[in-house]
């Protein structure tokens, strides 16, 4: 899939963000906004944006020498929703464990995504974004899936979901073996092995490095042992935007499970933007 256009200032955003709080330089800053110009001018060389935001986030971390300037983000964003842990669980006993509401958890964890939304008080959102539903939704395919599935392949989003994803998982048959995948190093805000095990996913689940680098699944990049589970899987769950935007033209069946937070997501499932998706494609 190749970028749009609206994808632009996003990424954009997003670097002078990570400049920001990879170094209070303002020099470097600017150097890193110059040559992260320069990249974004040739955006159509690309194939995904995540590919592209990965050469954007790697000039930020080469010239502040910060490997990972959404670390400490990222830690406040589990800490936040290991408290809500507990209530995630409640809300979902409360429903006798339905499937429908253990998706929906999985996806509202995408609140926790600080490069996309501030100063969000994420206690107070969480009763209403359980009361929308999907805009799509083929749970019913999914439920026969299941029934039958062996192994589950679930491809990570950002770090504070991880603990959303985790409810979800602890809800699945226990004779389910599930596989969760994080990015190999970090990138912006994303999930990582470490930021995983910091979510209590460890004990649910085998978790594993896609070998990706980028903000999204790039089977290109992936690991050997990553595209072995990927294609042997029996049920593959892909989380969040920029997994999507890796994986939309790939020939395997994948459930895309999101929220779609902007146009041009939105325009590609036919949906208001902000719509949650739980999509199985082709």
């Amino acid at each position: 899939m190749k970028i749009f256009n609206e994808c632009v200032p996003c990424l954009m955003r997003q670097a002078y963000e990570a400049a920001k709080m990879a170094t209070d330089n303002l020099n470097i800053q600017q150097e890193i906004l110059k040559k992260c110009a320069i990249l974004i001018s040739n955006f159509t060389d690309y194939n995904s944006s995540p590919e592209l935001a990965y050469h954007m986030h790697n000039t930020v971390k080469m010239l502040t020498c910060n490997n990972d300037p959404y670390e400490d983000i990222k830690k406040k964003d589990i800490l936040s929703a290991l408290k809500l842990y507990p209530y995630l669980k409640k809300i979902l006993n409360d429903k006798n464990n339905d499937l429908y509401t253990a998706l929906k958890i999985s996806a509202i964890g995408n609140i926790m995504d600080s490069a996309i939304f501030k100063d969000l008080d994420v206690m107070e959102c969480i009763d209403h974004q359980l009361d929308m539903d999907f805009t799509i939704c083929d749970i019913e395919i999914f439920k026969k899936d299941i029934v039958k599935a062996k192994t589950l392949l679930i491809l990570g989003d950002n770090a504070g979901e991880a603990v959303f994803d985790r409810v979800f998982i602890e809800s699945l048959p226990e004779n389910l073996k599930v596989y969760y995948a994080t990015r190999h190093a970090p990138i912006i805000n994303d999930a990582t092995l470490s930021d995983a095990k910091s979510a209590g996913l460890n004990n649910c689940s085998t978790l594993i490095s896609s070998g990706c680098m980028t903000p999204g699944t790039v089977l290109k990049d992936c690991s050997d042992e990553f595209m072995d589970i990927f294609d042997k899987a029996d049920i593959v769950i892909s989380k969040g935007q920029g997994n999507y935007e890796g994986l939309e033209d790939y020939s395997r069946k994948v459930y895309f499970l999101l929220k779609a937070k902007c146009d041009m997501i939105a325009n590609r499932f036919s949906v208001p933007v902000m719509s949650y998706i739980f999509k199985l494609s082709r």
